[in-house]
């Protein structure tokens, strides 16, 4: 057996470099600490990152999420068809809208929406599609925006995971409606709390920024400054789901080192994807082809009775090697309200409910060593040789 380590690796953590306190000082300094010039800017360079005609930031991708449907005229009776492998968020905003989430099932290779599901789904009171970047890994795009195409719905993906993802060569982002972006501290691009909105739609980007504001009209947004005006209307009842500066500030100094961060996943991924395919039951999420995953969830499947263990004895026993897991996602359907107070889902979701029984997500991020991934490799190994012995 290997010497377990002092230090317990954790699950996840953000990285943290000079960059991003001299950013945050400074916006600390210019005593402007509400939505101001730091948050333009994250937005502007956050656009060009992805490709993308306008950011709107947000306090978090679930403001975006809700911000994004609202603008496109979601509302009470509608359904939105989405995935149960999420987190509850990307199902809760339908609902504070008055609408339906109603699952599809995912794909037991990938975790992702299965498009073919899509489609047997769709009714009158369809609005729209809201797909989930899983782990980082862009989903099958082209199938769904085709099947909403037909049927005239809107597609709003759901990047949490996604910052630095490509599809198809297209950074994910860049999107035919709009995309929700996380920015929470264990994302890949880190602000403790924070999200955006991306569209190439100028309507919908002036939409985001006014709902994300109380629903103030453009002349709100500088109240305070000298040459501002107290003269602002609200047109709508909006939310307070509007970005801080040093939120931004974070976001900034992070921006700028995403792709040095990203080649830093990508590279302990591969490590990990060549260690466990030596570890027979052990399976890692198919890659699929024309795509750059994120890596933000390095998850692997057990299987208990090639492995030996099933997947509780492995978080277990992994604990008791002092690392961090954790488990991406209970499916949303079985969560409590949602069994007693949403109506049966219209299909059975048996690969949701099969997947979820078999997952872990490791630790993956660019502030661990390379030695942090082959212990964690290496006590996956010991495990799968306990009973062996």
């Amino acid at each position: 057996t290997m010497n377990v380590r002092e230090e317990f690796l954790p699950y996840a953590q953000p990285s943290l470099t000079h960059r991003e306190l001299e950013e945050v000082l400074e916006a600390v300094r210019s005593l402007w600490w509400s939505r101001g010039e730091k948050c333009q800017r994250f937005e502007e360079e956050f656009a060009q990152k992805v490709g993308a005609r306008y950011a709107v930031s947000m306090n978090s991708c679930t403001a975006a999420l809700e911000v994004a449907l609202c603008a496109y005229g979601v509302s009470p009776g509608d359904e939105v068809i989405t995935t149960p492998m999420t987190f509850c968020s990307t199902a809760n905003v339908a609902l504070h809208l008055g609408a339906r989430p109603i699952f599809c099932d995912i794909d037991p290779q990938t975790g992702l929406i299965d498009p073919a599901g899509i489609e047997p789904l769709i009714t009158d009171k369809t609005r729209a599609i809201l797909p989930v970047h899983y782990g980082g890994q862009p989903c099958d795009l082209k199938e769904i925006y085709a099947i909403a195409d037909k049927n005239g719905l809107v597609v709003i993906e759901d990047a949490a995971h996604a910052a630095g993802a490509f599809y198809h060569g297209e950074p994910i982002g860049n999107c035919r409606d709009a995309a929700a972006f996380s920015f929470y501290a264990t994302k890949n691009l880190a602000t403790g709390e924070g999200g955006m909105l991306t569209t190439n739609d100028p309507e919908v980007a002036e939409k985001a920024r006014v709902l994300s504001l109380h629903g103030m009209d453009k002349n709100a947004y500088n109240r305070y400054q000298e040459g501002g005006s107290h003269l602002y209307d609200v047109v709508y009842p909006g939310y307070k789901f509007n970005m801080g500066e040093l939120a931004a500030a974070l976001g900034l100094a992070q921006l700028e080192r995403l792709d040095q961060m990203q080649a830093t996943r990508r590279r302990y991924a591969t490590l990990y994807e060549e260690g466990f395919a030596s570890i027979p039951g052990i399976k890692t999420l198919r890659q699929l082809p024309e795509r750059e995953n994120a890596w933000h969830l390095f998850v692997i499947q057990v299987d208990p009775r090639e492995f030996g263990m099933d997947r509780e004895g492995l978080i277990r026993f992994l604990t008791g090697k002092k690392i961090g897991t954790s488990v991406h996602f209970k499916p949303v359907h079985t969560m409590t309200y949602y069994e007693e107070h949403l109506p049966q889902n219209p299909v059975p979701l048996p690969h949701a409910e099969a997947f979820y029984q078999t997952i872990i997500s490791l630790p993956l991020y660019p502030s661990m060593g390379e030695e942090d991934v082959q212990y964690v490799i290496e006590s996956v190994r010991e495990a799968s040789q306990l009973d062996a012995k």
